[in-house]
């Protein structure tokens, strides 16, 4: 009986043994998948804001000679930016289309069709003719090709967030959530760059044909996007959402019965980091060639240090969030971009090149850095698998409309009204607290385990974050 006994207890060590390896080697295949996911996020998200970015420097640079010729100085960068601004009008309609396709047939192929539609988009700016050959139809063009652009970066963000957040593990979704992120600054700084090194031309040359091959480079940058995306598989969480979903109410219409608080919040949440970030990096080149009398190649220098720097940072600040949680984190990054907005343009106002780039580095890599990387897995957090894509995306693309959008029209209207900078710092400062007081109102995710139910009608918030956790 006792060699028995010792037999039967050897073999269960031994079975437990091999569980332990098994749930060890499954760990570090998820992890290892997980790693490989955020990369193809944070590759294919590069492609796509190199493609947005890329418009936003050369409006600041040559579209307003090209595409606005007979408008002055003053009206001929609010047209311009006025384009730049109304694809963040069309940006929550795609987000919406893409989010219903995302929680409904998967998130990895909405990212398929958003990276081609936005490679397309840039890929023909890089053809179209200037005002000089066809007049008015130029510009026409111009807005038809932004809207289409908007209309697929819609479809990015919740996208690739959404299928990094729901591969990380769950102490380290922060960090896994920043990832993709990274390719916001990496993005800009590609498209930064690639102008940049085009405008050593003669203006002339540049001016003819030079800003163009930026674009049309796009079209091998999707190549290797699209390549990489295709390689990747659909998100386990998903996969089981759909496997137990029980109705088919469209995801907009769970977002609207169940997390419309949660959507407002996280619409006014990001209205400093909106308003902030595209007047220090977009807007403030215009205001540096055109009003400080600076060269070309000081502010776009300037953005292409801070955004590299920005690269490091955002990894950096989704590790912080994931110790110290989401809210403390990114309120610190809102508070930071308010109270630099004055500082900024005291700065840049020197025209001097290495107070220039202070400036950016200060604005761009910690405000945006912090922000930017945080609000990834902030606000995934706060929506269902069944519903994530569809949320995120909608109140992520929401809020730039509706403070992104205004704010880069409004600060050369400012300008031209006040012939000074405190109007738009001003703004930019009031942006900031209204981050902090959206934040304040959302809970604290970072602990919390994601859930897999999002089509129970009828439950209340404290249901739906109690049923069929996603522990990761």
């Amino acid at each position: 009986m006792q060699t028995q006994a010792r037999t039967h207890s050897r073999s269960e060590a031994i079975h437990d043994t091999d569980r332990t390896v098994e749930e060890t080697m499954r760990r570090i295949s998820t992890q290892k998948t997980a790693k490989k996911v955020a990369f193809a996020t944070m590759i294919g998200t590069a492609t796509e804001w190199y493609d947005y970015f890329l418009y936003g420097t050369a409006s600041a640079l040559v579209f307003e000679k090209l595409f606005f010729p007979n408008f002055s100085q003053v009206a001929g960068s609010m047209a311009v930016f006025a384009v730049f601004g109304i694809t963040l009008v069309v940006r929550p309609v795609g987000a919406a289309v893409f989010g219903h396709f995302g929680d409904r047939l998967g998130r990895k192929s909405m990212l398929v069709v958003s990276i081609l539609v936005m490679g397309i988009g840039t890929f023909v700016i890089g053809l179209l003719p200037t005002y000089a050959s066809v007049g008015l139809w130029a510009p026409l063009a111009l807005v038809v090709l932004r809207l289409l652009q908007g209309f697929a970066v819609g479809g990015e963000y919740g996208g690739a967030t959404t299928m990094a957040i729901e591969y990380a593990p769950l102490n380290k979704r922060g960090l896994y959530a920043a990832i993709p992120q990274v390719g916001n600054p990496l993005g800009m700084l590609l498209g930064t760059s690639t102008l940049y090194l085009f405008a050593q031309l003669p203006e002339a040359q540049f001016l003819a044909w030079g800003w163009r091959v930026p674009f049309l480079l796009s079209a091998v940058m999707v190549a290797i996007g699209l390549y990489i995306r295709l390689n990747i598989a659909e998100t386990p969480a998903f996969e089981r959402a759909r496997a137990g979903r029980r109705q088919r109410a469209a995801p907009l219409a769970l977002l609207w019965r169940h997390y419309r608080r949660t959507l407002v919040l996280v619409i006014l949440a990001p209205a400093a980091l909106n308003v902030g970030f595209y007047i220090y990096s977009t807007w403030s080149l215009s205001y540096l060639t055109h009003q400080v009398g600076v060269p070309i190649h000081v502010p776009l220098m300037a953005v292409m240090a801070a955004a590299a720097l920005n690269v490091f940072a955002q990894p950096l600040f989704g590790m912080l969030s994931d110790r110290f949680g989401r809210r403390p984190v990114y309120i610190g990054g809102a508070l930071w971009i308010g109270a630099v907005a004055f500082p900024f343009f005291w700065l840049i106002q020197t025209g001097s090149p290495l107070l220039v780039t202070l400036a950016m580095i200060l604005a761009i890599t910690i405000g945006h850095g912090a922000t930017y990387s945080v609000q990834a897995s902030f606000f995934s957090e706060a929506f269902d698998t069944g519903v994530r894509y569809s949320g995120l995306s909608i109140a992520y693309h929401l809020s730039a409309a509706l403070f992104s959008g205004p704010a880069t029209f409004l600060a050369a209207a400012l300008v031209a009204w006040t012939h000074d900078t405190w109007a738009i710092s001003a703004s930019i400062a009031i942006a900031s607290l209204l981050s902090v007081a959206a934040t304040l109102g959302l809970k604290e995710t970072s602990r919390r385990p994601m859930t897999d139910a999002p089509d129970i009608a009828g439950v209340t918030d404290n249901e739906r974050h109690s049923a069929a956790p996603l522990v990761r």
